[in-house]
């Protein structure tokens, strides 16, 4: 059996074992670690095994991941979720569909903390669900805003899909994360957008909230400023050439983890608990990454991403076309596949493909992301339905499959206008200090 046969093979594989729910990682393992065994032999994939997994696990790059992970679980058992709401919901509470956009904002806002999606719409489902619910928001319209909004995770840095996608593809973990900062203020504006047009079609899908005086508005400002100024720290230390990614991730958290005990939010368990969440996120994590650097090579070695490209090359799209083509194809797996188990499947086969087009690297990165951010809310694996499901466990499935549309199709506009204007994505890559 030819090379090429044997990767086809093992991709069909892997797409069985994932449908079939078997964890991503263990099911990458079983593709790679076989499929490098059967075409180098048992000593070659031994081999790779222990030197990826050491070199991975010794990685001071990967330190990032633990330590923002941690500052979002902190700010979440904190309260700090809570008060990000809050301010958004002072200011623009009181106007029609004003509750629904207070709950984007504060996923954005949280989004910066956690790096993390389902952390993003688990925690603001907690907080804004049960408030639009009092005021007789449509079911559609709060659960979908609270799906699409957690979302923002994966894009607004810090994104844990940047990291990976940094790590697989060797690019700057700082440049994707300043490339996230417009394309994700972008697709909140365009959500917040989203929601004021459903509103004035459908007025009784989102009923104004009460007014506040401007004492409330100063409180809640008040309250968010600690964490707006932490955001500010970090994204700007990095842009600013103050922090490496890794030192603004330790600033986050050790700035967050003071805030809580100057505060006396932040007990000892409640620490303890954000300290275990951390450590299941952060093995997980970890597991995928060894796992994308066994099948790695071997797809590599049974040069699918060589007759891929060739494939795309002889259709003679263009480069235009040829990323459109990428894009579709991302779309359609975020049906059916988990986001970073398609990251790393799909990037050892496309990345290529991009770098031979001249694609800037860092552009295909916010592009391949927002992609991703698209399968989150994609039936049927959609898996931030099934979060905000959990969440509100009287809303039947389908409603709020039903509620993610209009954000859906806002997320393929902004995705179209990032194609067509790279620079929203190049602009502070390309202008932060070294």
């Amino acid at each position: 059996m030819s090379a090429g046969a044997v990767g086809l093979g093992g991709i069909a594989a892997l797409f069985v074992l994932l449908l079939i729910r078997v964890p991503v990682a263990f099911a990458m393992f079983l593709v790679g670690f076989l499929g490098i065994w059967h075409l180098n032999g048992w000593n070659a994939a031994m081999g790779l095994l222990a030197s990826e997994t050491f070199t991975l696990a010794s990685s001071p790059e990967l330190v990032i991941i633990p330590l923002f992970i941690l500052m979002g679980n902190v700010a979440a058992h904190t309260g700090m979720s809570r008060q990000l709401y809050d301010a958004a919901y002072a200011l623009i509470g009181q106007v029609r569909g004003g509750l629904a956009s207070a709950t984007v904002i504060g996923c954005g806002g949280f989004a910066a903390l956690s790096g993390s999606s389902v952390a993003s719409a688990l925690t603001m489902g907690k907080v804004s669900l049960a408030e639009m619910n009092r005021f007789g928001y449509d079911t559609r319209l709060s659960t979908g805003v609270v799906a699409a909004g957690g979302t923002l995770g994966i894009l607004i840095p810090p994104s844990t899909g940047f990291v990976i996608y940094a790590i697989l593809t060797e690019q700057s973990i700082g440049r994707l994360f300043l490339a996230g900062v417009f394309p994700g203020l972008l697709l909140l504006t365009a959500f917040v957008l989203t929601i004021t047009v459903v509103c004035w079609i459908r007025p009784d899908f989102g009923p104004a909230g009460p007014a506040t005086t401007l004492a409330e508005k100063r409180r809640a400002l008040t309250g968010a400023f600690p964490i707006l100024t932490v955001i500010l720290l970090t994204i700007g230390g990095i842009y600013g050439g103050f922090f490496s990614p890794v030192e603004a991730a330790g600033v986050g958290a050790g700035l967050v983890i003071l805030y809580g005990v100057a505060t006396r939010r932040l007990d000892v368990m409640a620490f303890w608990e954000a300290c275990k969440d951390s450590i299941v996120t952060t093995a997980t994590v970890m597991l995928i990454l060894i796992a994308a650097h066994l099948i790695n090579p071997f797809l590599a070695l049974s040069h699918v991403p060589t007759y891929v490209g060739e494939g795309l090359e002889a259709l003679n799209l263009g480069v235009l076309g040829t990323l459109a083509v990428i894009l579709l194809v991302y779309m359609i797996l975020g049906c059916f596949l988990e986001g970073f188990a398609m990251l790393v499947l799909t990037l050892p086969i496309f990345f290529p493909v991009a770098m031979e087009l001249g694609i800037d690297p860092i552009w295909f990165g916010v592009l391949v992301v927002l992609t991703l951010e698209m399968g989150l809310i994609s039936p049927p694996v959609g898996i931030n339905v099934f979060i905000v499901k959990s969440v509100a466990p009287d809303v039947p499935l389908g409603r709020i499959f039903r509620g993610v549309l209009p954000f859906w199709a806002a997320m393929l506009v902004t995705l179209a206008v990032l194609v067509a204007f790279p620079q929203i994505s190049l602009l502070l890559p390309d202008t932060m200090f070294n």
